[in-house]
């Protein structure tokens, strides 16, 4: 019998590292559990993908492509940076589920591009308030995994370019 947040589901899915992840990266400001990201789960960065090229859908315009394109190269560069800086190392799979989960309010700007354009003052604002909270989440959480102290800004410096990319994709 499943219980929710006890167990994996019928395809190994587990719904509350699902959640937890999920909550780190909408609070970038409270300390990240390094132990959620030793699991690769790439269930939750699929559907936010999904959820931004679906919001930017309705919004007019098809961006399937370059999304899953720039999270692919992107997530290539991080992984490679990231094995350069720290001792430990990283797996591919956990970048790109960090990477994924923290693009979450990439779309939740995607999503305000349905009902207004974001092509003004408060669009840019928004936009680079979106940036800064999603590079934060990310380089909180890699900073916590891989027992880098004192290099977060080193890390999101390049995830604030990588999600520059995605809130370009979105304003234009």
């Amino acid at each position: 019998m499943f219980v929710w947040g006890e167990s994996e589901g019928e395809l190994g899915i587990n719904f509350d590292h699902i959640w937890q992840k999920t909550l780190t990266v909408l609070n970038p400001l409270k300390p990240a559990d390094g132990s959620i990201m030793n699991e690769t789960d790439l269930a939750g960065p699929i559907l936010f993908c999904v959820a931004l090229g679906a919001t930017l859908l309705l919004a007019g315009k098809v961006q399937f492509g370059y999304i899953y394109g720039m999270s692919g190269i992107g997530c290539l560069g991080i992984y490679a940076l990231l094995n350069l800086m720290s001792s430990s190392g990283v797996s591919y799979g956990c970048v790109a589920s960090v990477l994924g989960y923290c693009l979450l309010p990439m779309v939740i700007l995607s999503g305000s591009a349905v009902f207004f354009s974001l092509q003004g003052m408060i669009g840019t604002v928004l936009a680079l308030v979106i940036i800064v909270w999603c590079s934060l989440s990310a380089s909180k959480i890699f900073i916590s995994a891989l027992d880098m102290e004192g290099q977060q800004l080193l890390v999101a410096y390049p995830c604030a370019l990588l999600y520059g990319l995605f809130a370009l994709l979105t304003v234009f």
